[in-house]
């Protein structure tokens, strides 16, 4: 490949697997950047060369700009991936890229910065006529958010404006509630963010959470890879994806689509990105959430129905490559189910499990594909989030894909580590979801307390 001769994988675990891997095929030199945590890992043994960033913590590796930097240029990187997380959608590591002549495998730090603000988000999708959800713009007080929830009708959601993964967001049912949970969102919010600002907008409580895959050169032409119905989810984190989004109507599924590559159209973006909506299947109105600037934990979902390689894409237009490929060629063949498996134990809090892997064998049905970084004998440091793996199925259907799932559960072994496995057995055989009737604050509602009877029943 011409445009890039050697990357910089600046991430850990499953995604800096995955990236190297494909960042070889094609041809590219990998660097893996680690934390001493990390230095043993597969990624490691995988990329041709590894750098130890520093300390195991992130704050002191992983999140730490200059460092990561300066790992690209001492190792003549002219590519940097960030993967997903960390520091994928600070602008600041875009820029110090440009400035330093790295390409950065993702889209320009303006646009990174325009989407990584939540409240300037909107404000581009309600200028490109994408529909929002009735909200506000920021409010500096519990009193002001109070006047704005009266107008759109409680309940709400209160949402910070720097940041998302459900971190200062606080539902409230009424006034009493919403005073008391302002300064609970706010204080949390700067903590996670460095930025307390919140704003407010209508909560829906039957929602599904809808994304869209896109792909952008920068050079005008921007595609949709279909979408994935995100909404099993637990503290607004997901858990289980699918795609495509099978119990919504075909002409919603869509409407959602355009609306992605319409907001998408009027941004200087290049590279791949995800467009998020909430579904009131109520209503059956859509609504823009959000921007997300980089790959997704769950792009393969759309690898799989759509046969489209993402992350060789987004390498190859970081090398400045148009995209080749038109709105036709793009088909969604068949239904697939993505399982997070994260070392953590449902039953107790979902508490993490940290350890040694004592063994591990990965099902070996050619249908199931399992992106992760274990091996026998791998080491699940305690300092990062707790997922290990993504389990996948392609099935003819959605049927056919939750038994391929449910199947491959049963198969996957992994020993020393409690993980959330038989959780997810759990909601896949649930008749909810096999009815398509989850939601996403479901899990709470329903399946968390289902399944804990369960257990205290065996």
């Amino acid at each position: 490949m011409a445009g890039i001769r050697r990357l910089l994988v600046a991430n850990r675990g499953e995604i800096a697997v995955r990236v190297i891997r494909a960042a070889q095929a094609l041809g590219i030199e990998t660097v893996l950047a680690a934390s001493a945590a990390d230095r043993d890992s597969l990624g490691a043994r995988l990329a041709d060369r590894t750098v130890v960033l520093g300390p195991g913590p992130a704050a002191q590796s992983y999140l730490n700009p200059g460092l990561v930097v300066e790992a690209a240029r001492g190792t003549g990187c002219d590519a940097l991936h960030p993967g997903y997380g960390f520091l994928s959608e600070k602008p600041a590591l875009a820029r110090a890229c440009a400035e330093h002549g790295i390409a950065f495998v993702g889209p320009p730090p303006d646009t990174i910065e325009q989407m990584g603000d939540k409240l300037a988000a909107r404000a581009v999708a309600k200028a490109a006529g994408v529909p929002l959800l009735p909200g506000s713009a920021a409010v500096e007080s519990s009193a002001e958010a109070a006047k704005v929830a009266a107008e759109v009708g409680y309940p709400v959601l209160l949402k910070a404006a720097a940041g998302g993964g459900g971190r200062g967001m606080m539902i409230a049912d009424d006034e009493p509630a919403l005073h008391e949970a302002f300064e609970t969102a706010s204080t949390e919010a700067r903590a996670a963010f460095g930025d307390g600002t919140l704003y407010v907008e209508r909560f829906i409580r039957n929602a599904r959470h809808i994304e869209v895959q896109v792909l952008a050169d920068g050079r005008g032409k921007v595609l949709h890879l279909g979408e994935r119905d995100c909404s099993v989810q637990r503290r607004y984190q997901k858990v289980i994806e699918e795609g495509p989004a099978a119990t919504v109507a075909p002409e919603v599924r869509a409407a959602i689509q355009q609306a992605a590559v319409k907001l998408i159209s009027t941004l200087d973006y290049a590279n791949a990105g995800t467009v998020e909506f909430l579904y009131d299947a109520d209503r059956a109105e859509f609504f823009f959430i959000e921007v997300n600037a980089r790959i997704q934990v769950e792009h393969p979902v759309t690898e799989l129905i759509t046969g489209q390689d993402l992350v060789a894409w987004q390498l190859r237009i970081a090398g400045g490559e148009p995209l080749t490929l038109e709105q036709a060629d793009i088909a969604l063949d068949g239904h697939a189910i993505e399982c997070r498996i994260n070392a953590e134990d449902p039953a107790n809090g979902f508490r993490p499990s940290p350890g040694r892997v004592q063994g591990f064998a990965a099902p070996a049905d050619p249908a199931v594909r399992f992106d992760t970084y274990l091996a026998e004998g791998a080491l699940v440091p305690p300092f990062y989030d707790s997922m290990v793996g993504k389990l996948l199925v392609h099935g003819t259907d959605r049927d056919d894909a939750i038994a391929r799932m449910l199947a491959a559960l049963d198969a996957l072994r992994i020993d020393g580590l409690s993980t959330n496995q038989e959780f997810h057995t759990f909601v896949l055989r649930h008749p909810d979801f096999a009815a398509g009737r989850v939601h996403t604050r479901w899990l709470e509602t329903v399946g968390m307390d289902a399944f804990l009877a369960r257990e205290s029943a065996a």
